[in-house]
């Protein structure tokens, strides 16, 4: 089969390379794309993440992501708004990095190659990119600015630095956030992940955790996302419960159910606990020390997913504060310090993971919550971890009886009488390690003083450079290549003069991604990182638009500097992100497509072959945009053929005689059905209203009128950019299509002048007639005797016609 479908000779053959070639020239020749932000009405910011500039270019994923929230700006610009769709590149980054090492070039040598290609294809996808604001994460007009955002949370008490166990991928040789482990394994190179105490730069997220989860309410975004950042931020209420230990110390353990004290058998400790070296017994301090050194190489998510218990006894026993009874403290890894106080209580009767520790370690299990109906000494098979508001306490004491939400209170209240208690709310959410031990990054903009200490570098001193290294390689040692530049690290203190050095880590690239959006409209300015009254005109973002994958970490991470920027008083508002949809994922007849299987798309030659238009159609006529679809080398057939029909009807279309006023029906059907579905991101059922459309245009070799052709063009815009601009001129568009606005569908128009009528013949359904809205008993009847499904029913005069106007017609034979 020819790529390209013959059309009659009268008129040119559509010519994808060609007409694309044109449009994306003139486009950037008049700056179409660029919107004027200063004095633009109805301003709309329409963001796509942007890319990490791989160096296998931009894959077919990357396009269907980018083709929706361009399709989505470009409706917005036909609405009359001012459309503000920038675009720029992460390069930054671990990602950057090993690819540079695995070709065996310099990342500062292999991005701008990258960013270039990216760029080359990005612009032959038709997308409405305003080039003139874009951003690179590691040009230092850039990066000087993620430094100065540094100093900005250093200023306000955000920023701090401390030894903490952390996450060690020895294959990136770096630190890894915990969102960044997958079942203890590292989510990039699927190395086994170790656990390191370094010292590292950290961002106090967790001071913002209630206020993350509140603003939540408010935001525009899909429940799934929201449900996605409520899980992660984890708030949980309880108490602090104080245990006596050896007659000597306090241990606090944070628990969300304080009415199961009465069944707390054990205390465990986290291994990284400040008591444990104070608590050991010297008879059991060999056996603890071998176990704390073989959990120094777990990494800190293994330990939370792992289902194996272990646990060593510390030999020390503390005080049950209800029961008055002595009970052992043990070490455990499933306890972290991260997480509440690093120390927790033992109930294996109603917790499951403490009833497989009990069980491996021989440990009392006591019942003490028992459903309303149950039986108090009924002995326990597996944890009774029961949530029901009508469950009662047992073997509680005074508390037996009583249900759980009132036992909750109650003991709460009578340990703290006693000096035992505190009510609390915990967060799962721990503050963000930014410090990686890697190259490719900003460096952070510390120096260290011996006679100072930390001292920030002044904010007319960035940026600080990335100096250009040969020797960029990590090594295991956890230290930054730039730690072997004494060149580059040794400087004076900014404050006293006497020789010091500079911080040699680098930061996350996270922090790069966690506000571009801030910059973008000021890109242009190298005197502040963004304008502040650009800044209030055009953000919070409007729409934007990206993958699920980034449902915690990205999104998360915007929302806290944007929140810490307006607490400094730099921004009005403090959320970044109005409304947030979440694309789905592409996958290749059936299956998900990577390099090893051999069936990974390139957009490249798909574009050469069918044209920007046809895969941008194609691709969002696929399935539900925010769930992806399956990628058949042959569907895209069908798109082209859907577009070579709208150009032949641009050519064959006349401006003699009338409108069908069926054909015109149908037309403000589509209308409304594409303006409604578009916002809503109902991409491909937008498409398939076209589609259905433009059968119903060309039936029968009828002739066209352009006033049943050109409103299609607006439609039709957004998805096929290039032969929109095309077919809008040949009809005598004195703009570009997008400035034209969006065709009004006429409500008159959408009521049917004809009825569909049921016909019984003795009850029972024979078929259906159309018929005018306003026809007779009789004008229905002779509809039906014309249907020979009916009429080979109809023996002879009938006995009787029931009709129910507008519904139903009842022949009795």
């Amino acid at each position: 089969m020819s790529d390209t479908p013959s059309v009659p000779p009268e008129f040119p053959a559509y010519d994808p390379a060609a007409i694309e070639a044109i449009w994306q020239h003139r486009w950037a020749e008049q700056g179409t794309n660029s919107p004027e932000l200063w004095t633009g009405a109805d301003p709309y910011y329409q963001l796509m993440m942007f890319p990490y500039p791989s160096g296998e270019g931009l894959h077919i994923g990357n396009l269907f992501a980018f083709t929706g929230a361009d399709i989505h700006g470009r409706f917005q610009r036909q609405q009359g708004r001012t459309v503000f769709e920038p675009i720029g590149f992460d390069s930054f980054g671990i990602q950057t990095e090993n690819y540079a090492i695995k070709v065996g070039q310099h990342p500062a040598q292999l991005t701008p190659r990258n960013v270039a290609r990216f760029r080359g294809q990005l612009t032959r996808a038709g997308l409405m990119l305003d080039w003139s604001k874009e951003v690179i994460t590691s040009d230092p007009s850039y990066y000087k600015w993620t430094q100065w955002l540094f100093l900005q949370l250093y200023k306000q008490g955000m920023a701090y630095k401390k030894a903490a166990a952390v996450n060690w991928c020895p294959n990136d040789k770096t630190v890894l956030a915990n969102e960044q482990v997958i079942d203890g394994h590292c989510e990039r190179c699927d190395a086994l992940v170790e656990q390191r105490l370094l010292e590292q730069w950290f961002f106090r997220t967790s001071h913002y955790s209630q206020r993350l989860l509140d603003n939540m309410t408010a935001l525009d975004w899909s429940e799934i996302t929201r449900q996605a950042q409520r899980n992660w931020i984890g708030r949980s209420e309880g108490a602090h419960l104080t245990f006596r230990v050896a007659n000597a110390h306090d241990v606090t353990v944070f628990t969300t159910r304080p009415d199961t004290i009465f069944g707390a058998t054990w205390l465990v400790l986290a291994p990284e606990h400040p008591l444990v070296a104070q608590l050991v017994t010297p008879a059991q301090l060999a056996e603890v020390d071998a176990y704390l050194e073989r959990t120094k190489t777990q990494d800190v998510v293994s330990r939370k997913v792992n289902k194996e218990k272990t646990g060593v006894f510390t030999g020390a026993v503390g005080i049950n504060p209800a029961t008055g009874k002595p009970i052992p403290v043990w070490i455990a890894d499933y306890v972290l310090m991260e997480y509440g106080t690093g120390a927790v209580m033992g109930v294996p009767g109603h917790d499951e993971r403490d009833f497989e520790f009990a069980e491996k370690f021989a440990l009392p299990i006591i019942r003490v919550v028992t459903p309303a109906d149950g039986d108090a000494d009924a002995p326990l098979t597996e944890a009774y971890a029961s949530k029901l508001e009508s469950d009662l306490l047992v073997n509680s004491a005074q508390f037996s009886g009583m249900p759980v939400p009132q036992a909750k209170k109650a003991v709460v209240a009578w340990l703290e009488e006693r000096g035992n208690a505190t009510p609390v709310i915990n967060y799962r959410l721990n503050d963000w390690c930014i410090s990686r031990q890697r190259y490719w990054g900003p460096p952070i903009p510390i120096i260290y003083c011996d006679s100072c200490g930390p001292v920030p570098v002044p904010e007319d001193q960035l940026p600080v450079v990335l100096p250009l290294i040969e020797d960029f390689r990590p090594d295991d040692s956890g230290i930054s290549p730039l730690a072997r530049h004494d060149e580059w690290y040794r400087v004076p203190c900014p404050t006293c003069g006497i020789m010091s050095r500079r911080e040699t880590d680098v930061s996350d690239n996270f922090l790069d991604s966690a506000w571009y959006f801030l910059r973008y409209p000021s890109a242009d300015r190298s005197d502040v990182p963004f304008d502040r009254a650009l800044t209030q005109r055009w953000l919070p973002v409007t729409t934007y638009i990206g993958g699920n994958e980034h449902a915690v970490l990205h999104l998360l991470y915007s929302r806290f500097i944007t929140m810490v920027l307006h607490d400094g008083g730099f921004l009005d508002f403090d959320e970044p992100f109005t409304r947030f949809r979440a694309h789905g994922m592409i996958i290749r007849e059936g299956a998900k497509m990577s390099k090893s299987k051999g069936n990974v798309v390139n957009p490249d030659e798909l574009i050469e072959r069918w044209g920007a238009d046809s895969l941008r159609t194609y691709l969002m006529f696929l399935g539900k945009y925010e769930e992806g679809g399956d990628y058949r080398d042959s569907g895209i057939t069908g798109v082209r053929r859907f577009l070579d029909r709208i150009w032949g009807s641009v050519h064959e279309c006349v401006t003699t005689g009338e409108p069908d006023p069926a054909v015109l029906r149908k037309l403000h059907a589509t209308i409304k059905k594409v303006g409604e579905d578009i916002p809503a991101l109902g991409y491909n059922t937008a498409i398939a209203a076209m589609m259905e459309y433009v059968n119903v245009l060309r039936a029968s070799e009828r002739t066209i009128h352009r006033d049943e052709v050109r409103p299609l063009i607006q439609l039709v815009a957004p998805f096929a950019p290039h032969i929109a601009e095309a077919c809008w001129d040949i009809l005598g568009g004195h703009e570009s299509v997008f400035d034209s606005g969006w065709p009004a569908y006429d409500p008159a128009l959408l009521v049917s002048d004809t009825i569909t009528i049921a016909v019984q013949v003795n009850g029972k359904t024979r078929g259906t007639v159309s018929v005018g809205k306003d026809a007779t008993q009789a004008d229905v009847y002779a509809a039906a005797l014309q249907e020979p499904n009916i009429a080979k029913f109809v023996d002879g005069e009938p006995k009787k016609i029931i009709y129910v106007a507008g519904r139903l017609l009842n022949v009795v034979m």
